[in-house]
């Protein structure tokens, strides 16, 4: 059974705060867990990458940002909670209604990001789920503590460098820069409160969940570049405005100082 609930903008509306068990398929030992899940357009993969977490016995919340292709009937056959967004607000604003519905809905001590395209493992994420259960506040995977991505060149030096920019303010060094995979506490989530829209917001997430207060770990994790996703453009395009963005920052922000 599907549950859906429409949105305007980035306004939730107020309902009864519920246990995580109390979602579709919850169970397993993972009843402290809920996982977001940001759609748009990717009606062709969603609901395998759905389906393979809640049959690991994974809560999951996919905020659709307004596709307009069969997503939203596959996230409702894959068994998720669904929320739509009746515009597209982009990644930060589907992230940000995430992030609130699984605080006003659930009572996750945890809250994962997990992509659509079928880039990001659910083995990854379960061993962040140990992690992060053992006293951190953040789980952060990187591609560049075991080798297993495998990535061109440029891509690599793209991350490297825009890794490298973050750590400069960062309370928290990181090897790699802005990995969709990432496990929150709920103290964290409550303190997230993004004003990018669009792929900038990954900066000013960053920025959040790396700060001294928060204990802050990384976990090596595979991304799959698959025939998909190269396919769309994305990931690549996507690590080139990542840094941009950073290195807008850095000088914005420099006169300041």
């Amino acid at each position: 059974m599907a549950f859906t609930i429409e949105v305007m903008d980035e306004l939730m509306p107020t309902g009864e705060v519920k246990p995580v068990a109390a979602l579709p398929n919850a169970g397993r030992g993972y009843d402290d867990v809920v996982v977001i899940v940001r759609v748009y357009n990717e009606a062709p993969v969603v609901g395998g990458v759905i389906a393979e977490l809640i049959a690991a016995g994974l809560s999951v919340i996919a905020v659709d940002d307004a596709s307009t292709d069969p997503s939203a009937e596959e996230i409702d056959k894959a068994g998720a909670f669904r929320v739509t967004h009746p515009i597209n607000l982009g990644a930060g604003g589907a992230l940000q209604t995430g992030i609130e519905a699984a605080l006003r809905f659930t009572d996750a001590r945890y809250i994962g990001c997990f992509d659509a395209d079928g880039q990001h493992q659910l083995a990854d994420l379960l061993g962040m789920i140990d992690v992060i259960r053992s006293g951190y506040d953040v789980v952060m995977g990187s591609r560049f503590l075991d080798g297993q991505t495998e990535m061109s060149w440029f891509r690599r030096a793209i991350l490297k460098t825009a890794a490298s920019l973050l750590n400069r303010g960062s309370g928290t060094k990181l090897t790699d820069a802005h990995n969709g995979l990432r496990l929150i506490s709920r103290n964290v989530a409550a303190a997230i409160n993004l004003s990018h829209a669009g792929m900038a917001y990954a900066s000013e997430l960053e920025r959040v969940l790396t700060q001294p207060a928060f204990r802050v770990t990384e976990y090596p994790v595979h991304i799959l570049y698959t025939d998909y996703s190269r396919s769309k453009g994305q990931p690549l395009l996507n690590s080139v405005n990542i840094l941009a963005e950073i290195a807008a920052h850095r000088v914005s922000t420099w006169g300041r100082r």
